[in-house]
């Protein structure tokens, strides 16, 4: 049985955030609460699999966000370019997880279908609810529809042996978790999921949501997908860099597990 090795590639941060950005109830919303962007390698014998593809210059600057390091140039330590991804996992279709699916013109993209319906639906007719998402990176995933390199999962999909998406919808409706298996045993990539291990750790809702209950249900979901709670890695905490192994650079290995402790709250 396949084993993985999953590492995290920290592309981006967001440092003039509070805690009120974080988390809808808090008791200390001023205080301030620094963000990490990543963007996770999984690599099995010949197979290099990318998930999410983070965001790249030219999306820094519309939005006024800029990025520590471009996605193409993130897989150079693994002596890597975009042409040799053949498969990426998309979580959801927000700009910092999908706003480089253009890099990678070789690869099978795999997208929840519920994530492709809202993304594209009337939904998006609502300011609040499209902020996240940038109309050039969903006419991408299309175009990859027209192209025949989209596969779409409906809730429970299997990606690779030893690698599995499952729809947690919540923070975008068609969220997608990634389950797999390493050699510390099964870890749950939460991506947006919980943002913070403080969202699901003390069932804290994150305020940008499509739907509150089923990002409340989502936070035992994903704890239910690892091996064990410190197995859920979640998608923008900067408290991963210091509880992994770092392997230089930008780069953290997650598969061997956690070095240190997770937070208690």
């Amino acid at each position: 049985m396949s084993e993985w090795e999953v590492f995290a590639i920290r592309y981006a941060e967001r440092n003039a955030r509070t805690r009120a950005d974080s988390f809808v109830f808090d008791d200390h919303r001023a205080d301030a609460h620094d963000m990490d962007y990543f963007m996770w390698l999984l690599r099995s014998d010949d197979r290099k699999i990318l998930v999410d593809t983070g965001y790249d210059a030219a999306e820094a600057a519309a939005r006024d966000r800029p990025i520590l390091i471009d996605p193409r140039a993130a897989l150079a330590p693994f002596g890597l370019t975009p042409d040799d991804i053949d498969t990426v996992i998309v979580t959801h279709l927000h700009y910092d997880h999908a706003g480089g699916l253009h890099l990678f013109p070789n690869a099978q993209l795999h997208l929840q279908a519920a994530e492709m319906a809202y993304a594209t639906g009337p939904c998006m007719c609502h300011d609040v609810l499209r902020m996240p998402f940038t109309g050039d990176h969903v006419c991408t995933a299309v175009k990859a529809l027209y192209q025949g390199r989209l596969t779409f999962h409906q809730g429970d999909g299997q990606v690779a042996e030893g690698i599995t998406v499952h729809c947690i919808g919540g923070h975008s409706k068609g969220l997608q978790a990634v389950r797999v298996r390493t050699g510390a045993g099964w870890l749950c990539l939460a991506s947006d999921a919980a943002h913070y291990y403080e969202n699901y750790l003390a069932a804290k809702p994150f305020p940008i949501v499509a739907d509150v209950a089923e990002m409340l249900n989502g936070f035992a979901r994903i704890q239910s997908l690892a091996s064990r709670p410190e197995l859920v890695v979640p998608g923008h905490d900067p408290l991963v860099r210091s509880l992994f192994p770092h392997e230089g650079g930008a780069v953290w290995r997650l598969s061997s597990g956690p070095t240190e402790k997770l937070p208690t709250y």
